[in-house]
């Protein structure tokens, strides 16, 4: 039957239920247990009711029907709440012959209901609750996808979440993951002293990333605003105005490609430390990374591909130029042209289009040759200067600098350094920058001369570190898209005519009060 027709017929049950001074859509329910604590309720009562084994007590819960078979004077439903589900038992004799038609009737998968009863157990040994009294909640207009297969158009589930959700316990579980993760993050870093701070989203500037941003416009000021690429410049300026510890769980926004590991809009945390380097963070990284997987999973060990991969510390510690060396044969450092690097980048079968610079033919054969290897947890360190224009040299190297990722299941998950805190130094890099930007490089900073002011006052030694927590909680539920673990992803409109909800909700015919008063739904 088509969607408009089964909509038709369950609002004609809604005007139906107003008729009889009920409304579909009352103001307030009344619960007195969860589905859950009706369970352990009754089962810690059981051994005491004796040969009936029926509480005397009623009860009333709430929720969705997401179970429903009419066996005439009997109907067994199940009424599902965000802890789990309880079956009922509607007998006409309980209920009342007007209120179990009604209910036989007027009442659908998909709806929400009150029931209050008294619990027992089946002869199947289902603990039930025999209905004294049924409410209507919400009557759902929309039947619930189909309960086997639920949304199976990859698209449909992204455009259409609530549904999925509906559907789906693994896609619900997901995202109670993702939430669980996020928690934990937070225990870790404020069992550790960090203070949690809150910096703009809109930025007159953007930085602390090789990103293009989205830009907009503030009326009121006149003046051009962006929305932040990254939180780092930010943080460190509270480092330099005195806080020792701070971290940020932020939105961020780069306007760039889409695919499997990358999101237009997107979950950072940025943590920084004063008195650190980059070899404290790779250990609170190691650290947190199993800590949180322990608390959320169970155990230090991500189901990456169904196999499982152990995040127990340490980690393995490898240069960048040692793994791309090692994985494609090219040796940035005996390349120090563009022109050369990327003919040697060809010759090993990197596909690296010729406008390249030289800092992003690196990146190319990190993520070309290396990224995809590195499935157990490993930290790659000490990158070329130029591909890291907010870190602080190496002592002994002065042109790689004090910077890791950490990488895990086959792509990286953060990015992390000892931060350059010398103000000249900054500001020659992004001047680097300009230039690399004026030679094409879209992605190349702007020079942030507040930023540089603010070091100008005095920023101690720092270790700081970005984690993607979208990709992190990708590991922890073994996603293969971002798009699996962000509730609501960007996707392209479509036309208002291809839309089916559009021309759904285009399609209806109000009448001229579509909601008209009624009962309290009793």
């Amino acid at each position: 039957m088509p969607l408009p027709e089964l909509q038709a017929i369950r609002q004609a049950k809604a005007d139906q239920l107003r008729a009889m001074g009920i409304d579909p859509y009352p103001s307030r329910a009344r619960r007195s247990h969860t589905s859950d604590e009706a369970l352990k309720r009754y089962a810690a009562l059981e051994p005491t009711l004796g040969q009936a084994g029926e509480d005397p007590e009623a009860i009333t819960v709430v929720g969705r029907i997401v179970g429903f078979r009419d066996q005439g004077k009997t109907v067994f439903a199940h009424l599902r709440d965000g802890h789990g589900q309880l079956q009922l038992f509607v007998r006409r004799e309980a209920l009342g012959e007007d209120a179990h038609a009604a209910f036989r009737k007027l009442y659908d998968l998909g709806d929400f209901a009150q029931a209050t009863g008294h619990l027992f157990r089946t002869r199947a040994g289902e603990v039930t609750l025999r209905v004294v009294e049924v409410r209507m909640l919400a009557k759902a207009l929309n039947a619930p996808p189909e309960k086997w297969h639920g949304l199976t158009d990859v698209e449909t589930r992204y455009r259409r979440r609530y549904a999925d959700l509906l559907a789906s316990a693994d896609v619900r579980r997901v995202f109670e993951i993702r939430a669980r993760t996020v928690s934990a993050l937070r225990r870790f870093l404020d069992g550790r002293g960090y203070l949690e701070v809150e910096t703009p989203v809109l930025q007159p500037l953007y930085g602390g990333a090789a990103a293009r941003p989205f830009t907009t416009h503030h009326n009121a000021l006149d003046q051009t605003f962006y929305l932040r690429i990254a939180d780092e410049l930010y943080l460190k300026r509270l480092v330099a105005g005195g806080y020792e510890r701070v971290y940020e769980i932020s939105k961020d926004f780069r306007n760039e490609g889409i695919d499997r590991n990358h999101s237009p809009e997107f979950t950072m945390l940025e943590f920084y430390e004063a008195y650190a380097d980059y070899t404290t963070m790779m250990e609170s990284v190691e650290t947190m990374v199993a800590q949180v997987a322990t608390e959320v999973l169970g155990a230090p060990r991500i189901p990456f591909r169904g196999e499982g991969v152990d995040v127990s510390p340490p980690w393995p510690r490898r240069t960048l130029r040692d793994a791309i060396r090692e994985a494609s044969g090219v040796d940035y450092v005996e390349h120090p042209d563009q022109a050369g690097l990327l003919a040697a980048a060809r010759a090993a079968g990197a596909d690296v289009p010729a406008d390249t610079v030289w800092a992003r033919i690196v990146d190319e054969l990190l993520k070309q040759f290396v990224r995809p290897n590195l499935i157990a947890p490993t930290f790659l360190t000490d990158y070329p200067v130029a591909l890291s224009p907010l870190a602080k040299r190496k002592a002994d190297d002065p042109t790689h600098v004090e910077r890791f990722q950490p990488f895990l299941g086959g792509g990286e998950i953060g990015n992390a350094f000892t931060e350059l805190n010398d103000p000249l130094d900054q500001l020659a890099r992004f001047r680097d920058q300009q230039r690399d930007r004026e030679a094409g490089d879209e992605d190349a900073m702007p020079i942030d001369a507040d930023f540089v002011n603010a070091l100008m006052y005095g920023m101690p030694p720092t270790g700081g570190v970005g984690l993607g927590i979208d990709r992190l909680v990708m590991l922890f539920t073994d996603q293969d898209s971002i798009r699996d673990v962000v509730l609501f992803p960007a996707l392209r409109n479509l036309p208002p005519e291809a839309d089916p909800v559009v021309a759904l909700v285009s399609g209806i015919d109000l009448p001229d009060d579509p909601a008209p008063p009624g009962g309290d739904g009793a």
